[in-house]
């Protein structure tokens, strides 16, 4: 989880994870990690990371090195503001939730810092692993390497939980002066691209038409677009899209 001096940043440390400590060998027992990924798990309530697997062959550390705020900090420079941004309000979104909090999760597109310099495009999933009476205790984060990834200067994000439309509208609305967009403003994107009407879409996503003009019409201001077809051409451009 990427963070900057805010919210969620006060609430990281710098202890690694002890992984020969009964909690970090029962997580090496109960959680698979695919090629080419990297986990960790963080408790809020312990203060430290709990568990960390594959972040020397994703970044070049060590599992018994890297600390949250490493994780932190590692963020390529053209995507920190955002991803800053996005774990401070994605956090601060859940931490006012109580019930199935296990459900809520987060993924963003960007690229992290090598140990040697070389900056690594991945796709990073944040979402709630325990809680204790209404309040999160630990999350864990996966970091997948995509090579296929093609990042342009719009940040890629998406939303996941059972208040998902609540979760995803506070996101856009908070990050609205950043070039971003969510996967539900792509999703309707990709079908405006293919030639469909408003209310086509509309009836594709079950949703209303005025509930389709909301996720494309802001589009324009945010990225500073005259038309639909000039938007649609900047969402090529700028890898959007395909």
């Amino acid at each position: 989880m990427t963070i900057s001096g805010s919210f969620t940043r006060s609430m990281v440390t710098t202890v690694p994870a002890d992984l020969n400590a009964p909690e970090a060998l029962r997580f090496g027992s109960l959680i698979q990690r695919f090629p080419e990924e990297a986990i960790y798990i963080y408790s809020f309530e312990l203060g430290k990371m709990l568990y960390a697997d594959g972040w020397e062959e994703l970044l070049g550390y060590r599992d018994d090195e890297i600390s949250m705020l490493d994780i932190v900090t590692i963020t390529s420079p053209e995507y920190a503001p955002f991803s800053n941004e996005l774990n401070d309000k994605a956090l601060l979104f859940m931490l006012q939730k109580t019930e199935e909090l296990e459900k809520y999760s987060f993924t963003i597109e960007l690229k992290k810092i090598h140990k040697n310099g070389d900056h690594i495009p991945l796709i990073v999933r944040v979402g709630v692993l325990n809680s204790k009476n209404g309040r999160i205790t630990e999350i864990i984060g996966r970091n997948q390497l995509n090579r296929s990834i093609n990042l342009g200067k719009v940040m890629r994000y998406a939303a996941y939980g059972p208040e998902k439309a609540e979760f995803e509208e506070n996101l856009n609305k908070e990050l609205f002066m950043h070039f971003a967009i969510s996967q539900k403003e792509r999703d309707a994107l990709a079908m405006v691209a293919r030639g469909f009407a408003f209310k086509e879409i509309a009836n594709h996503f079950a949703v209303s038409q005025s509930a389709i003009e909301k996720r494309i019409l802001p589009l324009y201001k945010r990225f500073e677009v005259k038309s639909l077809s000039h938007l649609v051409t900047f969402a090529h451009e700028n890898h959007i899209l395909p």
